[in-house]
């Protein structure tokens, strides 16, 4: 199908709105009488970003498969709050020695429900739920870029490829960097933990507090006209403006690590939910992919606070990465009589 033409499908779709959502009396309100979205939110869901293939295109879940999802996360968290083996052996070499216990986790404890159904997926298009494939560009591009993971190679094997993977920081991720995490951001996707939200909102601004790697998106409301593609910043540049009682932003000028501008526009909706919370949509053109993205989901309000997210104090990763690899290096040259 044309992209231009899905695209259009999709803003559509994430445009109907049902009249009991939009018609409610006591949602609160501005003085200037737009919905009022001041406040906290925390977007821990078990519903999964992508859908399970064994859902195909179905977008609901029944009971059952519910009761399933929650019961599967209950498990893994007895599974997970079981206490180690204090008399257990070290693991062996270069096995794997896990990650976070489970206590700093937080994916929600149930999935949420919309127009009262419960979804198999944020995704909504493609209509499989599934992330479409990446064009031939768009995967030289994800090739080149920064990895948190390398291959599994012995020894300082990017001294044979000539790759620069531990160079310095800036070989590494933004997000290793604790600098920005693009999921969490823009289009806004809950993650394993950090998944509060703040929104501040005036008549001519909204600000959305990300509570992973404490970033603020500020959007311009009522500004028909974008900033200059000099000005790309890694979340690009917001406007907004009210269609009714739904809050659409339209975001463009995105750049890329390592510094290159996107071909990529990104339309969110933000309304009210009849529980008090919001409703956040979002449609996805970028060159990058094959196909446009849409997604849906529900955030609910919270009485938690987001505290600072100081991601590199007492943070030891960086310097023992890079150390790590100076070792390496030291070793290869000596197994091998070079100097360089």
């Amino acid at each position: 199908m044309n992209k231009l033409l899905v695209s259009i499908i999709a803003v559509l779709t994430i445009s109907l709105i049902p009249m009991l959502t939009l018609g409610q009396d006591d949602y609160p309100r501005t003085a200037s009488g737009k919905p009022d979205f001041n406040g906290h939110y925390d977007i821990s869901t078990l519903t999964p970003f992508e859908r399970p293939t064994s859902y195909g295109d179905r977008l609901f879940l029944n009971e059952e498969e519910v009761q399933a999802l929650r019961d599967r996360e209950l498990n893994i968290r007895a599974q997970d709050a079981i206490f180690s083996d204090p008399d257990r052996e070290a693991p062996e070499e270069g096995g794997n020695i896990g990650s976070y216990n489970d206590f700093w986790f937080d994916r929600g404890n149930d999935g949420f429900v919309i127009d009262g159904q419960y979804r198999t997926s944020i995704l909504t298009y493609p209509e499989n739920g599934r992330m479409p494939a990446r064009t031939a560009e768009g995967q030289t591009k994800a090739d080149a870029a920064p990895k948190f993971a390398w291959p599994e190679r012995d020894g300082a094997w990017w001294l044979e490829t000539g790759d620069t993977p531990y160079d310095g920081p800036e070989n590494q991720t933004l997000a290793v960097r604790c600098i920005y995490h693009q999921p969490a951001t823009i289009p806004i996707t809950p993650r394993v933990y950090n998944n509060l939200k703040t929104i501040v909102q005036t008549d001519e601004y909204l600000m959305l507090y990300i509570e992973w790697m404490h970033w603020a998106r500020i959007i311009r409301i009522g500004d028909a006209e974008h900033n200059t593609e000099t000005l790309a910043t890694f979340d690009g540049d917001s406007i907004g403006w009210w269609d009714g009682d739904a809050l659409v932003v339209e975001t463009v000028n995105f750049m890329d690590q390592p510094h290159q501008l996107a071909d990529r526009k990104v339309i969110e909706r933000f309304r009210p939910d009849v529980n008090g919370g919001l409703i956040y949509s979002f449609n996805v053109e970028d060159a990058d992919y094959s196909d446009v993205y849409s997604g849906e989901m529900v955030w609910p309000r919270s009485n938690q606070v987001p505290y600072e997210y100081a991601c590199h104090e007492g943070n030891y990763a960086m310097s023992a990465t890079l150390m790590g690899a100076r070792v390496r290096e030291k070793e290869y040259r000596e197994e091998n009589g070079s100097e360089d």
